[in-house]
């Protein structure tokens, strides 16, 4: 039987980057106010003719590399995204792949807003095990700046551009292989976290006097309050599920929207600082992007290794959530 490991991370931010006080001369707030409600400082802000695809192209280039698979040998490309360069046809996946140089493979998006990463994951776990595919790029990019309100202070301080990557593959190992994916969803709570315009539930001839709907809006205190009680209970049920206690998970990563969030969550779960990966401060919310991005950070700052357990664990609009126990298994050279 086929295992599916999780053999390589890359990322992307763009260069411009966008401080609490640049957003204090947009609209009324402060860098302390921002601070101390989500533990946000900056985030990074893609150029005005730089894509959602151009960003996933090159978190995907990097984890490429670093996995030593060829690009002829990736079968599958599934890119997470709620910003993608057409929000019809063709995808941002087909676009990426093209890109990359890889040929023939199947690719496609999936929507499912801050989760998309864990269920892009789900979906390469599923393919490996099946045996329909070998080696899946899976990517989680977002320009949320492009569908930013930055007259809206309660949704412009909190978002930010850029790109995660990771390599699934075959692996014939079971203590390489990706333990366990739990996904989620309800779409009572729909209205919470959503663009309300641009798609078949608007009538074209509203969309010019309602423009404003085509960005990102969200209920705070309401999403705030669904977002800890869900992911604490999806962390604990996977936990369970497996029989592994949390004092033995080496990274816990969760999505990174807001500290207030993270923190409540981490303190739910008896969580040191230790364990508990935090990148919302530098990175702002980067939705799908998000948590591929906070393990590179890891990664690249030499804190994760080969063999250690994480943790992921996400909400976001639909409402969708989503956990995954993942032990880091690059090829052993």
């Amino acid at each position: 039987m086929s295992y599916a490991a999780f053999r390589s991370i890359g990322a992307y931010v763009p260069e411009k980057i966008l401080t609490n006080d640049d957003l204090a001369k947009m609209v009324d707030t402060s860098d302390e106010w921002i601070a101390k409600r989500t533990g946000i400082k900056e985030r990074h802000i893609a150029g005005e003719n730089e894509k959602t695809s151009d960003m996933g192209t090159k978190a995907g280039e990097l984890a490429l590399q670093r996995s030593g698979i060829a690009k002829e040998d990736i079968d599958l490309v599934v890119c997470a995204t709620i910003s993608p360069d057409y929000f019809c046809m063709p995808s941002t996946a087909t676009i990426i792949a093209k890109n990359l140089g890889i040929k023939n493979a199947t690719a496609f998006d999936i929507s499912a807003a801050c989760t998309g990463f864990i269920y892009a994951l789900s979906i390469a776990k599923a393919f490996v095990e099946s045996g329909m595919k070998k080696n899946v790029l899976i990517v989680g990019a977002e320009k949320l700046s492009a569908i930013t309100d930055y007259t809206d202070r309660g949704t412009c301080i909190l978002f930010g551009d850029g790109a995660g990557s990771a390599v699934i593959s075959a692996t014939e190992d079971k203590s390489e292989a990706i333990l366990d994916v739990h996904t989620g969803a309800d779409g009572e709570y729909a209205d919470l976290l959503m663009t309300p315009n641009g798609g078949s539930g608007s009538a074209h001839d509203a969309l010019a006097g309602e423009k404003a709907g085509c960005f990102m809006q969200m209920k705070g205190n309401e999403t705030f309050k669904v977002a800890v009680r869900t992911l604490t209970k999806d962390v604990v049920d996977i936990l369970e599920a497996n029989n592994i206690e949390s004092s033995s998970i080496k990274h816990f990563v969760p999505h990174q929207a807001n500290y207030r969030i993270i923190k409540a969550v981490g303190d739910a779960l008896k969580m040191t600082t230790e364990q508990v990966v935090v990148t919302v401060a530098k990175y702002g919310n980067t939705s799908g992007a998000s948590i591929p991005m906070a393990i590179n950070d890891i990664y690249e700052s030499g804190r994760l290794q080969s063999g250690e357990m994480m943790l992921l664990d996400a909400f976001g609009g639909g409402l969708t959530w989503g956990s995954a126990l993942v032990p880091f298994s690059p090829f052993k050279k």
